[in-house]
């Protein structure tokens, strides 16, 4: 039996307001509700495929992505932010052409871009919660409500989601309290948490702790060490001079004899 896309040949896409292309219309009108359909563009592929990477790690099956996308080439410009697709055959992550990539959402509950959605929750929910240490286990339930709601809300407002932005809501996924650019693993959070517990010194506090005597044992304790050093010496110095006195010499009671005077000269030039 023959795909239900196999009649979709090419499609007429248009660049939104919002910078994203939206499907203006179909070969196969009949399946293909047009009305809020959105289609990913070359540099949204690029980055979805650059988001995917990560979760190689934790299972993510990458013909489960292929599978879910029907890739286009750009045919034909047609002016005014308009241009017509063609389908090819071609995987859009090891393709090195510039793709279009359109959701296969014909079966919304049970299709390929359905599983698609459900594969890389369950990839990123594990990639997290081995990533941080969180209180209790992050849960596939807890982030598809989590996401559902921000959709909900969305269409309350009436706008309409795009493809990028739904998967996109998955892939960047970060429970509350928790920043996308932290991904690294608890232990180094656990760190900061130990390092915040101190309290913080503003420089007028600190430089009154440089002043504190209180806080110089050490230097003290230095000064100490050297007075009692010093004092040492001096005992040493005036018990050679009494052992010298008792054993003096002829030579030495010549040396004490007066010396002779000194001429001013000598004395003016000292």
């Amino acid at each position: 039996m023959a795909k239900a896309t196999s009649t979709l040949s090419w499609c007429n896409v248009r660049l939104g307001d919002d910078h994203n292309w939206w499907v203006n219309e179909t070969s196969d009108p009949v399946r293909w509700d047009v009305d809020g359909l959105s289609i990913i563009d070359p540099r949204q592929v690029t980055h979805l495929i650059e988001l995917v990477e990560p979760l190689r790690d934790y299972g993510f099956d990458q013909e489960m992505f292929d599978a879910a996308f029907i890739p286009f080439r750009i045919e034909k410009d047609l002016g005014s932010g308009k241009v017509r697709l063609k389908r090819v055959k071609e995987s859009i992550v090891e393709s090195d052409d510039k793709l279009f990539a359109l959701a296969d959402t014909l079966d919304e509950e049970n299709g390929p871009y359905a599983d698609l959605l459900d594969h890389l929750t369950r990839c990123r929910v594990k990639m997290l919660n081995d990533l941080f240490k969180f209180e209790s286990k992050l849960s596939v339930d807890e982030v598809e409500d989590e996401i559902r709601e921000e959709q909900n809300t969305q269409f309350i407002e009436g706008k309409a989601i795009h493809t990028f932005e739904e998967l996109t809501a998955i892939l960047d996924f970060m429970p509350a309290g928790y920043d996308a650019d932290d991904e690294a693993p608890a232990k180094d959070a656990e760190d900061e948490a130990d390092d915040a517990d101190l309290p913080e010194i503003d420089a007028d506090e600190e430089e009154k702790l440089k002043n504190d005597e209180s806080l110089k044992w050490d230097d003290e304790d230095s000064d100490d060490d050297d007075e009692k050093k010093k004092k040492g010496d001096d005992d040493e110095d005036s018990e050679d001079d009494e052992d010298g006195g008792s054993k003096k010499s002829k030579s030495d009671d010549d040396d004490e004899k007066p010396a002779p005077k000194k001429s001013a000269r000598s004395a003016k030039k000292k």
